[in-house]
């Protein structure tokens, strides 16, 4: 017998996802080796490690770990070189039996400068730690600010200072802080260990100072050397400003070690969960299910049987709202509620015919009194958004979409339960959104290599700006010829196309990763163990959300 079709597109999905994961790889590989071979010898002639040999020795061999934000900064300030990584590393991982994060500069990358991506990453850093409730670690060794791009990353907001007020705001709430200080540590930036907790300093290789012997001279004219103005030995004996003064590196990450291990076991906001159980279906079959076109539909709840235990899960409503899939279930023994886009053609009770992937009135009633469920049950949310959007026309503006929309994206915005937002596919205008787009403060949220996360798809977008650029030059009395109009089009989707690859969205930390889908379920399983360290500060207030 000959293969089917059915079995024919399968395989052909698994190629191209293959392919995907492998881009993706070896994207990442580039990005692991930070600025590159000869200064990580640099560093290592220097007596001292990488960022990520520091957070292999520091992290507990064979346990879970998710590395945030790895492809933050791609493609991004070539004009200077380059940042990989955002010059910085930051792990969710266990230290000592601990879950935490710890964050460790890359000095291979512009001696572990930071540029706007770099800040915006240690601030996406420190949100994970004050959500969750999660140590932090720092390894620092860093040369402070980029100067060229000063105004971009030193007075507002969301920029350099906002570090060190999260410091003051995280050891406030008891959240615990240990820095160490493992090579450079300039001016601002020398903030950031003495705020934290406790701290530590490697001997020769760390200094700690406002300002370096260059500008010290400038200054006030006084001739002092590095090591002697804000060395271990200084900072240790003499200020007083760092609390441990150690040998190495190695030695410093054992210190840690130690810390870390006395650390009063915390209270945990008691999400239920009990012994795991593997998938009936191998998760390898997610590159199989997915397809590669995004206009194409496919089975959600096939996907739904690779990531949760059993392959089982209950439908909410299952005959009513098709467009979205609600269901409660289990993730690695986690009790989840899962709310999934729906992308098969499904028909409605009414008899009408739904498109897949389109959130139409019932769909967004369903989702949200779903959501308000899991609040009230205390439940982890697990959105996976693969959305065009909602239903548009007459039709749904009569029956009145905007306000079915709006009661989702209302009960989903006030939930208190930990929410995670797994992108597959299309993550289009306000679906993305509705879905816990990052707006919307998921603790964690990734993107298959198959995500597109834009206003609208490519050709829509290309014809949409098409119409209007070709009614432009035809008022100035320009004529358009088909392939001159063809020329346009494919000009214009080129660029819309190049901004809603996930690659774009991970550069600049829409997304937190870009992962194997064969990974979603260890990493949905990491985020609820972290979520379990918060306890909601307040009920969710079913009365607050329109019905």
């Amino acid at each position: 017998m000959g293969i089917s079709n059915k079995e024919l597109e399968f395989n052909q999905n698994q190629d191209r996802m293959r392919l995907r994961i492998r881009n993706l790889e070896q994207t990442l590989e580039k990005i692991y080796h930070g600025g590159g071979k000869k200064r990580i010898e640099k560093l290592h002639d220097s007596g001292k490690l990488t960022a990520r040999e520091r957070i292999d020795l520091l992290l507990d061999r064979g346990t879970d770990r998710f590395e945030m934000g790895a492809i933050a900064g791609y493609g991004m300030y070539e004009e200077h070189g380059g940042c990989p990584g955002a010059g910085v590393v930051v792990v969710i991982g266990f230290v000592a039996g601990r879950q935490c994060i710890v964050v460790a500069n890359d000095a291979t990358v512009k001696a572990g400068a930071w540029f706007p991506i770099t800040g915006k990453k240690n601030l996406r850093a420190q949100e994970i730690a004050m959500e969750n409730r999660l140590p932090i670690i720092y390894l620092v060794d860093s040369a402070g600010v980029y100067l060229p791009m000063q105004d971009e990353i030193f007075p507002d907001k969301e920029h350099f200072g906002r570090i060190f007020r999260n410091n003051a705001v995280m050891s406030s709430e008891g959240i615990v802080q240990i820095a160490a200080v493992m090579g450079s540590c300039v001016a601002g930036g020398a903030y950031l260990p003495i705020m934290s907790d406790e701290s530590l300093i490697v001997d020769k290789t760390g200094t700690i100072f406002l300002a370096g012997s260059y500008l010290v001279k400038a200054a006030i004219g006084e001739n002092i050397d590095n090591e002697t103005l804000g060395g271990a030995s200084t900072q240790t004996e003499i200020s007083g400003v760092c609390d441990y003064k150690v040998e190495n590196d190695e030695t410093c990450l054992a210190t840690i070690r130690d810390l870390m291990s006395r650390i009063a076991k915390a209270e945990t906001a008691g999400f239920d969960r009990i012994e795991s159980v593997e998938p009936l279906i191998p998760a390898q079959n997610l590159y199989g299910i997915m397809p590669d076109e995004r206009s194409k539909p496919y089975k959600t709840r096939e996907i739904l049987k690779c990531l949760v235990d059993g392959s089982e899960f209950i439908e909410y409503k299952d005959g009513y709202g098709k467009s979205i899939l609600c269901a409660y279930a289990r993730i690695d023994g986690w009790s989840v509620g899962i709310v999934a886009n729906n992308r098969e053609i499904v028909k409605s009770a009414r008899g009408e015919m739904q498109m897949g992937g389109v959130i139409y009135s019932d769909s967004a009633d369903k989702a949200a009194r779903f959501i308000m469920n899991c609040n009230q049950k205390g439940i982890p949310l697990v959105f996976l958004q693969d959305v065009t959007g909602f239903m548009v026309g007459s039709k749904s503006e009569h029956g009145g979409i905007i306000k079915d929309g709006a009661k989702l994206v209302n009960a989903m915005s006030n939930s208190v339960v930990p929410k995670f937002t797994v992108v597959l596919g299309n993550s289009y205008g306000a679906g993305n959104y509705a879905m816990c787009g990052k707006a919307y403060d998921p603790r964690l949220i990734v993107a298959w290599p198959t995500a597109e996360i834009a206003v609208m798809s490519g050709a829509a977008a290309a014809k949409t700006l098409l119409q209007i650029e070709v009614a432009t030059l035809k008022a100035r009395g320009e004529e358009i010829s088909e392939a001159r109009e063809n020329e346009l089009f494919n000009r214009i989707k080129s660029r819309y196309d190049e901004q809603i690859s996930p690659y774009y969205a991970a550069s600049r930390l829409w997304v937190d990763a870009i992962i194997d889908p064969a990974e979603t379920r260890k990493i949905l399983s990491l985020g609820i163990s972290m979520a379990n360290h918060a306890k909601p500060t307040k009920r969710y207030n079913v009365g607050a959300i329109q019905t």
